[in-house]
């Protein structure tokens, strides 16, 4: 067996091969039931209290369909532009481990119930790169394992593992991509964009939260490499269960020149399964590879095909959302902003906040301006996705509302949205214990304007004799004595007509 920690740069790879990629990634469905049994998939139960004698595999136990499992199945599916089989079946894929009760997985094999389909994805620049799909299936999860002893948190060099079978047969479905070729350089970021892209159909769709944080999306990067000219692929490794975006296009970057180093120093590509580390970025050898034939796969005898009527397919399709590539490409138009505009937005997880504050009265300048600024900070600082802050879209736009009409400017919001955020109140509940609204009461503003005056008379002379732009030291000046609660526009107004000068 050949191994080999040395890299080449990813460059030196890439002037000699041509990367292949293959993409397949578990979503767990958010069914409120296990795939074959009637337990709880609630998150957070005491270890092995959602179990019963047929996610355990008990002799005599029959299973029994999800039906929302399969509707969530054909929607994916659709979404991704797949035929949906008229009829399909389960089969039992065999190995032993302790974490899968029965000591087969209950999935789907040669009959899948969605096949043959494609996911347009967006690069970084704008760019559009079709992902080819080879199939959707579904299949059960497995239990979890947790080794403890070890330095690593695996199995190796630990002293002992606990199981906990609450997550064995949660719904999953299983989106294997055809060999990707043809993205060259860019083969790490088209992995991760697809990903991203996967994540935000399914959230789209509903059936699934896709928390790869959680565990609820997982992607396994299968990779090879052929020699340039070359038209046969190259041995494939398979690095399992990554979990984030970030780490898919390392894992697939750091494969790259891994492969590369094995075979400029002549070596054999060994067919295996690796872990990714995100501490260094590498990957580690786990196991040699399994073909499908040592699963021994074989339909499963203890539940009925499937067969969705077209009717029913049909019913799915007509409700489906608008989806994410879609809706971007929409409101880059009505928003009138660039792609990296946009991009940024995605980046900061932003884009549903935002569509919510303007669904919620707020025009689409303000509603970015906020949750891309103050917003933004806020939940950078405090280590919180957005969606996260203890404020909704609602308050957002009521803030936006209470600007417009001048009852805040600019600095005050943002201490109404600090307020909010501390956990005082609503808007308007900050605005009054606060005392943040604008002074626009006249005799108020015209006294303070009067006193700025007075306090600066040698500014007030500059003012006089046309340099109007030392008007704003007087803005200042009153901004300061009423707090920051002044209309500015409306004081620099008042200084003018008090020292008989035009605006222009």
């Amino acid at each position: 067996m050949t191994t080999t920690t040395d890299l080449v740069s990813y460059e030196d790879a890439l002037a000699s091969y041509d990367p292949v990629m293959g993409l397949e990634v578990h979503v767990e469905l958010g069914t409120k039931t296990k795939m074959f049994c009637g337990c709880s998939t609630a998150l957070g139960a005491d270890p092995n209290t959602q179990t019963c004698p047929v996610c355990l595999g008990l002799p005599g136990a029959l299973p029994v369909v999800n039906a929302t499992g399969v509707e969530s199945a054909i929607k994916i599916g659709l979404a991704l532009n797949c035929e949906i089989a008229e009829w399909c079946r389960f089969a039992r894929k065999n190995y032993f481990y302790p974490d899968m009760p029965k000591n087969f997985q209950t999935s789907q094999y040669d009959e899948p119930i969605a096949f043959n389909g494609y996911l347009d994805v967006q690069l970084e620049d704008g760019e559009i790169f079709r992902v080819e799909i080879e199939r959707a299936h579904m299949e059960e999860d497995t239990g979890k394992s947790t080794h403890v002893g070890g330095a690593t948190g695996r199995i190796h060099g630990a002293s002992h593992s606990l199981l906990d079978y609450n997550r064995a047969g949660i719904p999953l479905i299983e989106i294997v991509t055809k060999p990707i070729t043809g993205a060259g350089e860019r083969a790490p970021e088209v992995a991760k964009a697809y990903v991203r892209e996967l994540r935000e159909l399914i959230r789209a769709l509903g059936v699934s939260e896709a928390r790869m944080e959680m565990g609820q999306m997982r992607c396994d990067v299968n990779l090879s490499l052929m020699p340039k000219g070359a038209d046969k692929f190259g041995t494939r490794s398979e690095t399992k269960n990554v979990n984030s975006l970030r780490s898919v296009e390392r894992a697939a970057r750091y494969e790259v020149q891994r492969h590369a180093a094995v075979l400029n120093s002549g070596g054999t590509v060994i067919q295996e399964t690796r872990h990714f580390h995100e501490d260094t970025g590498s990957t580690t050898s786990g196991r040699t590879k399994e073909e499908a034939e040592d699963y021994r796969y074989f339909p499963e005898p203890d539940l009925v095909p499937v067969a969705p009527s077209r009717e029913w397919v049909e019913q799915i399709r007509a409700v489906l959302p608008e989806l994410p590539l879609v809706r971007r490409t929409r409101l880059l138009a009505e928003w009138g902003i660039s792609a990296t505009d946009m991009q940024a937005i995605l980046n900061a997880g932003a884009l549903d906040p935002i569509v919510a504050t303007i669904e919620a009265g707020a025009d689409a300048a303000s509603a970015r301006k906020w949750w891309m600024g103050e917003l933004a900070r806020a939940a950078n600082e405090s280590g919180k996705t957005l969606e996260e802050l203890p404020i909704t879209p609602a308050q957002v736009a009521r803030v936006t509302e209470l600007v417009t009409k001048g009852d805040l400017n600019d600095k005050l919001a943002r201490q109404v949205i600090e307020g909010v955020l501390a956990g005082e109140g609503a808007p308007d509940e900050v605005v009054d214990k606060r005392g943040l609204k604008v002074v626009s009461d006249e005799g108020a503003l015209t006294a303070a304007v009067d006193e700025a005056i007075a306090g600066n008379p040698a500014i007030a002379d500059k003012i006089r004799g046309g340099k109007v732009a030392a008007a704003g030291a007087l803005v200042g000046a009153v901004m300061k004595a009423t707090r920051g609660q002044a209309d500015a526009a409306r004081v620099k107004e008042l200084i003018l007509q008090k020292l008989g000068v035009g605006e222009g």
